[in-house]
C-alpha cells in the first residue's frame, strides 16, 4: 500500500519536534555547565559581606557590653 502525502508531512514535523527537543537540551546543558562559575563567585561576595556585617555587629555588641 502506497503511502501518502501526510505520513511524508507528519514524519518530517516529528523529525523536526525531535531536533528542536534535542538543540533545547543542549542549551540547556550548556547554561547549567556556565551558571556554577558565576554562582560561586557570587556565593563568595555574598559570604564576605556577610562576615563583614556580623564583624560590625560583633563590634558594636562588645562597645554595649561594656558600657
Amino acid at each position: 500500500m502506497p503511502r501518502g502525502g501526510s505520513f511524508l508531512n507528519k514524519r518530517q514535523r516529528e523529525q523536526a519536534r525531535q531536533q528542536r527537543q534535542r538543540d533545547k537540551a543542549e542549551r540547556r546543558s550548556q547554561r547549567k555547565e556556565e551558571r556554577p562559575e558565576s554562582a560561586v563567585d557570587e556565593m563568595e561576595e555574598l559570604r564576605k559581606h556577610a562576615e563583614d556585617q556580623a564583624a560590625l555587629f560583633r563590634i558594636g555588641a562588645e562597645d554595649h557590653e561594656l558600657s
